[in-house]
């Protein structure tokens, strides 16, 4: 059990940590070869190439795994590096790699230290050379650890001749006779009287596939090259089907070092293999799908890629998958709804694959597909529509129909790709502009999307940097008093003036703050500033009547808890007359959540805080909300305002809102008013207040402080 558990630990270990080899190879080309062969195998490669014997002494100087090296090389040798290897004294396998050598080289090289011989034509062997001699590099140390002087010897054997769970084997090697135990015998599903002694009984029933690994390490031991013969295979039990055995055994010599007698035990590994199997099939699949997960997909695209270095016609793709609105679907209908609504994409997926593609399940809703040996660019292009509309079928789940839908980035393999992972960063931002533009729904990546991509991301390194320095500053825009044409107050408009100078729109930040978390701190700042400015005005012109300023509020903002608390913090903070402080907050926002957004809105007006609503129109766009939400304000949203001088219909729509607004004892701003036929017009129609280029362009603070004491009027 202790056996099957440091095997179980081991093969933990392989998909846990990468494997350290160190290369002793002159060809690049070859080397590359060496590695694929490992990787292939499931293992992850950490290595080190080197090609002269200073070279080397530097390696060794690391911890090593396994030293791979070729046998002949211009200005080295594996022979030399053996030497090397020795006189730094490593204690790790020494494997080397060769086309042909002759059998009392190799015998001279194995008692030097060389673990085994893999030939160049038989590469895929190196694996399993790996594997095994790690074991038994391992097994060593144990032994050495446990007892230096151990000798194997007749009790040994006798010890195993009590290990009652094993088949035990005694092989006359002489008389060609062997005594096979009846657990040895049960356990490939014989009886006692149904097997004879003849070692056939034996080789016979090994896998073809392994008959000649057994012949060469039976033949390795008895050279005694090796302290013990041991080896996993496997074997044909009576119903035909094979079984994993681990063969273990000693062998007595005579004077002239002649093996006569070998006995050993055999075990079944069987379970233990297929939880080893089971095992690394779970390091490389999605659990939920079946599919291969990210790590898989990842190898797989780099041998892509490999091939492609050599193959510079080689043509292969990457798409990349977003299922839109599963976040809605896991939210609204559970966990158990979503898994299946995954595997059910991922069932899609597969059945359209093509023979040699791979699809893989990222994390959440997000899917890959590698495409293989592609003929023609518009082969991946035809596919990905062919794959929206796939997935785009009804669903039916625990009683609902849905109706999934996808974005898609697809990259093309290039000699410019070099990792794996700069491929898969490239396809992902062609699906981000594939979701962004919801036309097409599938992007094909280009450099442009590149540039951008790393613009955006020093844009965020930067914003991050600037709420941290609070470097936003704010601007200041007239409001006018239509009755009168007196200056009434003021909106404030943050601005972002980047260190390098350019003076960044909130256009262009706002929704990129909201997506990295950082709006509900930058609106901290702009209340704040805002309130020790009107603070500040006051206290220059105390004769004066303070002048209010509104603040925009995000969404984000309004659905923060504790946000009317902040709010009063911040007048108290400030000693800010509250009702010199208005807040905006737009129409879509408080149709987001109307019940949480009425209560705010009725907890402000209480502190006497006014609430403006804005962008009015531009939402939901019906008049018949309005009772529902207690503010004092309403602004018509400036493209409504454009529309009065082009059309009756444009006029109706502001005359009707301006009316009910007072209706509702709301007073009414319209932005965006630019001519005088916008003023004719409004005051007409009994607009209260207006805000536009026609009375002034946003101002900062300075300019605003001289614009207040100018104290102008607007006919």
């Amino acid at each position: 059990m202790a056996g099957v558990e440091r095997t179980f630990t081991r093969a933990l270990e392989l998909i846990l940590s990468p494997l350290r080899v160190l290369l002793v190879e002159d060809s690049e080309d070859d080397a590359l070869l060496l590695l694929l062969q490992l990787k292939r195998s499931g293992q992850q490669v950490q290595h080190m190439r080197v090609d002269t014997a200073d070279a080397m002494r530097t390696a060794l100087q690391q911890q090593w795994d396994v030293v791979i090296s070729d046998f002949t090389m211009p200005r080295f040798s594996g022979e030399a590096a053996l030497e090397i290897f020795r006189e730094v004294g490593l204690v790790c396998p020494f494997i080397i790699v060769t086309g042909t050598i002759g059998e009392e080289s190799a015998v001279a090289l194995m008692k030097k230290g060389v673990s085994d011989f893999v030939l160049k034509t038989n590469l895929p062997r190196l694996p399993g050379v790996v594997e095994r001699e790690l074991r038994e590099s391992q097994l060593r140390r144990e032994k050495r650890s446990a007892e230096e002087a151990l000798r194997i010897s007749e009790e040994r054997y006798k010890l195993a001749m009590q290990a009652a769970n094993d088949g035990l084997w005694d092989w006359n090697i002489r008389d060609h006779f062997v005594y096979y135990s009846p657990r040895w015998k049960a356990m490939i599903g014989y009886g006692e009287d149904e097997i004879s002694s003849s070692p056939n009984e034996w080789y016979d029933r090994l896998h073809p596939d392994e008959r000649e690994q057994f012949r060469a390490r039976l033949i390795t031991y008895f050279k005694r090259l090796t302290p013990l013969f041991e080896l996993e295979h496997r074997v044909k039990i009576k119903d035909g089907s094979y079984r994993w055995m681990l063969t273990r055994g000693l062998a007595l010599y005579d004077e002239n070092g002649r093996a006569y007698r070998m006995a050993g035990s055999q075990t079944d590994v069987t379970e233990r293999k297929r939880t080893e199997e089971q095992l690394l099939h779970d390091a490389f699949h999605d659990g939920l799908t079946g599919l291969p997960n990210r790590a898989l997909f990842t190898d797989l695209l780099g041998f892509s890629l490999e091939h492609r270095q050599r193959n510079a016609s080689y043509l292969s793709a990457v798409l990349f998958i977003n299922l839109e609105r599963f976040r809605f679907v896991n939210d609204s209908f559970g966990h158990r709804i979503g898994d299946q609504y995954l595997i059910e994409v991922a069932e899609r997926l597969r059945a359209i694959l093509r023979p040699g593609d791979a699809a893989a399940r990222f994390a959440g809703d997000e899917f890959a597909i590698l495409m293989d040996d592609v003929r023609e660019p518009s082969e991946v292009t035809r596919f990905a529509e062919t794959l929206q509309s796939v997935i785009a079928k009804p669903l039916g789940l625990g009683g609902h129909e849905f109706f999934p839908g996808c974005c898609i980035g697809i990259v093309f393999n290039s000699t410019d790709y070099r990792a794996p992972e700069d491929m898969l960063r490239d396809a992902d931002t062609a699906m981000h502009r594939a979701k962004k533009k919801g036309v097409t729904k599938f992007e094909v990546f280009n450099r442009d999307m590149h540039a951008s991509a790393v613009t955006t991301l020093q844009l965020e390194h930067d914003l991050r940097r600037a709420t941290e320095r609070r470097e936003f500053i704010l601007y200041y825009q007239p409001i006018v008093d239509l009755r009168c044409g007196r200056l009434a107050s003021f909106e404030a408009l943050i601005r972002w003036m980047h260190p390098s100078g350019r003076m960044v729109s909130p256009i262009e930040f706002i929704p990129l703050a909201e997506e990295l978390g950082l709006i509900n701190q930058i609106g901290r700042q702009v209340l704040e500033m805002a309130c020790r400015q009107i603070v500040e005005w006051q206290q220059r012109q105390p004769g004066y009547a303070p002048i209010p300023v509104s603040v925009n509020l995000s969404g984000k903002q309004l659905g923060q808890p504790g946000l009317v608390e902040e709010i009063e913090q911040i007048i108290a903070e400030t000693g800010l007359n509250a009702p010199s402080l208005k807040l905006e907050i737009t129409e879509t926002m408080l149709m987001e959540n109307p019940e949480i957004a009425s209560e705010i809105l009725s907890r402000l007006r209480a502190k006497n805080i006014k609430v403006l609503m804005d962008d009015f129109g531009t939402g939901y766009s019906s008049l018949s909300y309005l009772h529902r939400f207690p503010s004092d304000t309403l602004k018509i949203d400036g493209s409504f305002v454009s529309r009065m001088t082009e059309s009756r219909d444009g006029r109706e729509i502001v005359r009707t809102i301006i009316l009910l607004a007072h209706n509702l004892g709301m007073t009414v701003i319209a932005e965006c008013v630019e001519t005088e036929e916008h003023v004719a017009l409004l005051r007409e129609y009994g607009c209260d207040y207006a805000q536009g280029y026609y009375f002034g362009k946003p101002l900062p603070a300075d300019l605003t402080a001289e614009l207040i004491q100018s104290n102008p009027t607007w006919d």
